[in-house]
């Protein structure tokens, strides 16, 4: 098994921008304390405020799955399902991650 990362572009709908990103902080709190989830990220377009990346590692695709297929799921994500206007979901297999330089100051 190898570790997974999921991408999840989504766009907020009008005035619900602030709501969006706060709803996602609380549901990202609690799904990090899942087994298998092993970092997530929000990102915004710098030049389109409306428009995130939702970005997760996950220990393996059977976890992610099981979560995907979870009515846990469904309930934390339901608010963020009303805020958006969109959304498209892409699942990779991380072959290789390099990190910076373990001196530099970040």
């Amino acid at each position: 098994m190898s570790r997974v990362r999921t991408v999840l572009a989504m766009r907020a709908r009008e005035g619900c921008a602030e709501r969006f990103e706060a709803e996602w902080r609380s549901a990202a709190e609690e799904i990090r304390t899942l087994d298998g989830c092993l970092h997530q990220d929000l990102v915004r377009d710098a030049d389109d405020p409306r428009s995130y990346l939702i970005i997760s590692d996950w220990a393996d695709r059977e976890t992610l799955d099981a979560f995907g297929r979870s009515e846990h799921r469904d309930r934390l994500l339901r608010i963020i399902r009303e805020l958006r206007e969109s959304a498209e979901r892409h699942t990779y297999q991380v072959l290789h991650s390099v990190g910076g330089d373990p001196g530099e100051d970040r």
